[in-house]
């Protein structure tokens, strides 16, 4: 086990996240030699008076194993895996007003993809714990509209939209990434266990939190930067005038990126919030998953990047581009389906879809349509 991951994983617990002290410490000295003076307390006044409560609980090498039993991995700043581009807005976050817009010191994570390449394709729904049927509903169909159009959906697990868009991008057979606001081995809400193990089995659990850390009031405050700032713009589904939610949603602004909210009823407390946030914070009114995908866009995130060539439906008629969006984006879908969603004929949508088989971007999966694995990145 390098014992240079282990130093990363006792400094990861020495002090509250993030801190800035022992953040500007690790850039000049790098992680051994930090956590060797930390170990001594042979640090700046300033630092001396945090870590000196937690520096002495060395347990690096013990939570690097808890984490390799649970299948994860601990991504530092010096790893590909580091999501570097999506942490970019911190350098622009006024630090005076909200001392907590930093970088984490290093990310605590369970899953088989990669944190930058799904993080770059991202928005974050999220929402009251304790929502309305209406705003579950609404959570549910924007995550699957979001998936569907090859966007992870981030949000932080609780219960309430939390949970319901969790669970629908996973009944949608798409990525869905849950940011806690503990260790990664601390299934927090308890009635969520189930569903955390599934999303660390076919998605992502991150945690900027040691193993074994309980989850706490400030530390999901904290935890709300990074949920905003893994996204490509924040959409807040449903929530009182006093919720978490806002918080995200202030920290999506303060890191530039854009905020959305979904509007509800007038005489519903539970969409208090979200109208507080398009009638006084420029909140864009969001109704549908495409809006979601609109507003992520305007950072750039999915953009096609220069040197690339054209999408590969650039080509293409609109009758082969009409029955190409009408495919699920995992999954696959029946003539008939693709006839009343694309709202063609069944002679064109065959058409098209011969047209679509030729270039590569569909198969025929008995009898079934689906797009292709290489045309997911070809036509985004």
């Amino acid at each position: 086990m390098s014992g240079d991951l282990a130093d990363w994983a006792y400094l990861s617990r020495v002090t509250e996240a993030p801190c800035a002290e022992l953040a500007a410490m690790v850039s000049v000295f790098g992680a051994h030699e930090t956590a060797e003076r930390v170990r001594r307390l042979d640090v700046p006044d300033r630092l001396r008076g945090i870590v000196q409560a937690r520096h002495g609980i060395d347990r690096g090498r013990e939570d690097l194993e808890i984490l390799a039993r649970l299948g994860g991995r601990l991504v530092t700043p010096n790893d590909a895996e580091w999501p570097a581009w999506q942490f970019q807005g911190f350098a622009l976050a006024d630090t005076k007003r909200m001392p907590n817009a930093r970088e984490p010191l290093a990310l605590w994570v369970i899953g088989e993809q990669s944190l930058p390449e799904v993080s770059a394709r991202a928005a974050a729904l999220v929402g009251t714990r304790a929502c309305t049927g209406y705003g579950e509903h609404v959570a549910a169909e924007l995550a699957a509209g979001l998936v569907a159009r090859g966007v992870a959906v981030v949000s932080g697990a609780a219960f309430g939209i939390d949970g319901a868009a969790h669970r629908a991008a996973l009944g949608s057979d798409g990525m869905t990434v849950a940011v806690l606001a503990g260790g990664v081995d601390v299934p927090y809400p308890a009635g969520h266990s189930a569903l955390l193990y599934r999303i660390a089995r076919h998605g992502l659990v991150v945690s900027e939190y040691p193993p074994g850390v309980r989850p706490a009031r400030y530390r999901f405050l904290t935890r709300n930067r990074l949920v905003a700032a893994l996204s490509g713009a924040t959409v807040v589904v449903e929530a009182g005038v006093r919720s978490g939610a806002a918080n995200t949603a202030a920290w999506a602004r303060a890191l530039g990126r854009p905020v959305g909210a979904v509007p509800g009823p007038v005489t519903s407390t539970a969409s208090a919030g979200t109208h507080i946030e398009i009638a006084e914070r420029g909140a864009q009114l969001v109704v549908s998953a495409q809006d979601v995908v609109e507003l992520a866009g305007r950072l750039g995130e999915f953009a096609q990047e220069s040197g690339r060539p054209a999408c590969a439906l650039d080509a293409l008629g609109e009758d082969e581009k009409r029955v190409y969006e009408a495919l699920p984006g995992r999954g696959s879908a029946l003539l008939q389906q693709l006839v009343i969603e694309s709202g063609l004929t069944s002679r064109r949508v065959q058409g098209a879809l011969a047209i679509l088989e030729l270039e590569q971007l569909v198969i025929d999966a008995d009898g079934a349509w689906k797009i292709t694995r290489a045309s997911r990145t070809r036509s985004i």
